[in-house]
């Protein structure tokens, strides 16, 4: 039985959709001509690539004369956060907080960094409680995440 197939992009996928979402509808030769240098693919490679990216929902073709143009269908942001949510889903049990404090705890953080999270938890809007995601600190909506570092000392 073969494997189920993933909604997250692989390194090759990736390559072809920050391609696409620079610029825009190409064919599939335009696509072999602009990969980065040192990463090229065959051409037969990343027809394979965009068509698999087609089947996930990622882009979308027309046809033009004989060839056919593939345009993106997910934006690059969108397409970021998908990523991140199955991230959170399968290595935090859903828990912003516990992706949070990996972050945080990571040696590699700037004071840059730790200060702007800081200010963009901060000028998060705060909602009502919603059952099943409270937390000792706080109501958030979508996750608590904010309210916590939002607290923490200095």
């Amino acid at each position: 039985m073969p494997p189920k197939r993933s909604i997250t992009l692989t390194e090759a996928e990736l390559r072809l959709m920050k391609i696409l979402w620079r610029r825009g509808e190409s064919a599939v030769g335009d696509l072999v001509a602009a990969m980065p240098q040192g990463l090229s693919l065959a051409y037969n490679s990343v027809l394979t690539t965009i068509r698999i990216l087609e089947q996930k929902g990622y882009v979308e073709h027309r046809q033009d004369g004989r060839a056919f143009l593939y345009t993106p269908c997910v934006a690059e942001d969108e397409a970021g956060q998908t990523e991140v949510r199955h991230m959170l889903q399968r290595f935090f049990g859903n828990s912003r907080e516990k992706l949070l404090l990996s972050l945080l705890g990571d040696d590699e953080i700037t004071v840059e960094e730790l200060q702007r999270l800081k200010q963009a938890i901060a000028a998060a809007p705060v909602d009502e409680p919603v059952e099943g995601n409270v937390s000792k600190i706080g109501y958030r909506k979508p996750g608590f995440v904010a309210g916590f570092v939002a607290g923490s000392e200095e």
